[in-house]
């Protein structure tokens, strides 16, 4: 069975990391034909349109899609793509893995958390403005519906329940934002009893980041609202290696577009430098969404096992902090073609070692007041 995907290489390292990826997804044996279309710096180049309709269009008709990261020019005019993206697809539910992969110098070794976000409203929805004509303060409005706060968190209880996860973690700051905060506490309050095998408990953001750095391990899964989402999906991403090792996801009700958590970083765009296991394992997801599920298990060992040799990895694989001994660094295409060498050999059915949750029980996680 074959499959069609659109693929948008995006800005700086992205050309560079999403060939990486066709390479590893290409070893997989699984048939995906691409269909590439550009968003970005090259698409206003091109067409004067950061997100041009075809990129719409084409999403919309393969319903799958592995994208590169794209810069949004500070200061200019143009809203950030990736909002935008999300906006107009009604790509609702942004879904950050955190796994601990970088390696045996990775400091928190146990991590293994899973961020769900709500990703079309809250403070990113565009909805800001001055407040005087001298342009000396400006506004933004924090737009939170029920119907969204519902969706997200019905959203998240159904993911526990599928990759068999036993506890979820609302984030929210309802002791301040005693609206919008509390109308999101709300939902998920009301919606936690319908799904009685999973702990449901509730941490206020500030806290949360303070328990993450302390004692990751207590946590399983996290739905939180859209900023809050943003902010603790790179915490939780450098607790499991960096954001060079941290893929994402958007779901929607019929599409799902793939992208790694990290920038553009277009300082080091050409140089073959760039880590692409992000985006590499946003191929696993994909392949995991088609059903793929041998051929994703078979892309996550090859990554596993290439990053633990330690003969192969990039410059931030190899620095004092993910390795107990400092290595030569490689280069982005050195190390996805080693990936890709492993992925036909490896044998996806070996465990790998398993990061370690604390056994918790309600009353652990309460929320403070």
């Amino acid at each position: 069975m074959g499959y069609r995907v659109t693929l948008i290489p995006g800005d700086g390292i992205g050309p560079e990391v999403t060939a990486a990826a066709r390479r590893v997804a290409e070893a997989t044996g699984v048939a995906i034909e691409w269909e590439v279309v550009e968003a970005g710096e090259k698409a206003i180049k091109e067409s004067g349109n950061p997100l041009p309709e075809a990129v719409l269009d084409s999403i919309r008709k393969n319903r799958l899609a592995l994208k590169g990261p794209i810069t949004t020019p500070i200061g200019s005019g143009f809203r950030s793509v990736n909002v935008a993206l999300r906006q107009q697809l009604d790509l609702y539910a942004s879904v950050r893995p955190a796994r601990a992969i970088a390696g045996e110098g990775t400091r928190y070794p146990e991590t293994d958390l899973i961020v769900v976000r709500e990703a079309t409203e809250g403070l990113y929805s565009g909805v800001e403005h001055w407040v005087d004509r001298d342009h000396s303060a400006a506004e933004t409005v924090n737009v939170i519906t029920r119907k969204a706060s519902d969706r997200i968190i019905k959203f998240a209880f159904e993911l526990a329940r599928r990759r068999q996860r036993k506890h979820l973690t609302a984030v929210h700051k309802a002791n301040i934002m005693k609206t919008t905060g509390a109308l999101f506490q709300t939902a998920f309050r009301e919606m936690a009893p319908k799904y009685p095998e999973i702990l449901a408990d509730e941490r206020l953001i500030d806290n949360m980041c303070m328990q993450l750095a302390k004692k990751p391990e207590d946590y399983d899964m996290i739905v939180t609202t859209n900023l809050f989402g943003d902010i603790l999906s790179d915490l939780t991403a450098g607790l499991a290696g960096g954001l060079g090792v941290a893929p994402g996801a958007l779901y929607g009700d019929a599409l799902a577009v793939f992208e790694p958590v990290h920038g553009s970083a277009p300082k080091y765009a050409g140089s073959d430098k760039a880590d692409p296991t992000a985006e590499i394992l946003c191929v696993e997801l994909l392949l995991r969404h088609m059903g793929e599920t041998e051929a994703a298990d078979r892309v996550f060992r090859a990554v596993w096992e290439t990053i633990a040799e330690k003969k192969f990895v990039t410059y931030d694989l190899a620095l004092p902090g993910y390795t107990l001994t400092p290595v030569p660094p490689s280069t982005c295409s050195a190390m996805a073609a080693e990936i890709a060498r492993k992925v036909p050999i490896v044998d996806p059915t070996t465990p790998l070692p398993q990061p370690r949750h604390r056994p918790v029980v309600a009353g652990d996680a309460q929320l403070e007041t």
